[in-house]
């Protein structure tokens, strides 16, 4: 048997890598690096603007999703935008991963918990799993380490751009507004400065299917003051340079096998 039972359905495991259906093929077979972010128009407005190639859509239910090819130091690098939340997120990076995608850098906002500034570069090296994604890619555990071979690649590459930033613990939740006061306050106790809703089922979703990933975040709103939640500008000002940056991070990332 494969299956790993539980009294509780979400941390029931499935060891087998078969499923009744998978990931479709796109039109054009993908190359292997990729940036996968959750960074509003600026995806499609810098394929606009780099003239980049529609290598296929991602269709959903929701809304469609281009996948572009764009050059970055003299070679193809894949561009797709990333919906919100850790399920449809996985179900798309699926579709990259089935379609030649190898090395991913994602990007993206995250809230923090502690006093950060906004728009501040942070780095996860691991998150705490409290959502449902992650838990049918592997079995349960608290926290899930993020790729240290990708992630060790992001911060040289940020120290050598002298971009200021840190790394964190990261807290990955479904629940947008259940993030109470008393949870806040165990995150931090945790080791938890930010908190985001994707992070640990797109690292998990990557180790299972053998792919590289890495993360890098940009602070937005603030958790910080239990009894004043300042939700700030977002990280607004930090879309288009987050996307420069992963777009550098991943063209300089040499594949090491292991």
């Amino acid at each position: 048997m494969s299956l790993h039972k539980n009294d509780f359905p979400v941390l029931e495991y499935d060891t087998s890598p078969n499923a009744l259906f998978n990931a479709s093929k796109t039109d054009i077979p993908l190359p292997e690096k990729a940036v996968y972010g959750f960074l509003g128009s600026c995806i499609d407005e810098y394929a606009v603007s780099h003239k980049a190639a529609a290598a296929g859509t991602i269709k959903t239910i929701t809304r469609d999703y281009p996948v572009y090819i764009v050059k970055c130091g003299g070679e193809d690098i894949c561009l797709c935008q990333a919906p919100m939340g850790a399920p449809a997120a996985v179900q798309n990076l699926e579709i990259l991963i089935h379609n030649g995608v190898r090395h991913i850098i994602s990007a993206g906002s995250c809230g923090v918990l502690t006093e950060l500034p906004e728009n501040e570069f942070i780095v996860p090296v691991r998150a705490l799993r409290d959502e449902g994604s992650s838990y049918k890619y592997l079995p349960p555990s608290r926290f899930i380490e993020l790729d240290m071979p990708v992630t060790e690649h992001i911060c040289r590459t940020l120290d050598s751009m002298n971009v200021h930033f840190r790394r964190c613990t990261t807290w990955t939740t479904d629940g947008l507004f259940r993030e109470t006061p008393e949870t806040v306050g165990y995150r931090r106790s945790e080791g938890c400065d930010t908190v985001d809703m994707e992070c640990a089922a797109l690292a998990a979703c990557a180790k299972f299917r053998g792919a590289d990933f890495g993360m890098l975040f940009f602070t937005a709103d603030s958790l910080a003051d239990i009894n004043n939640y300042d939700k700030r500008g977002f990280g607004i000002a930090s879309l288009q340079p987050a996307l420069e940056l992963c777009l550098s991070i991943i063209g300089s990332y040499r594949h090491e096998k292991r």
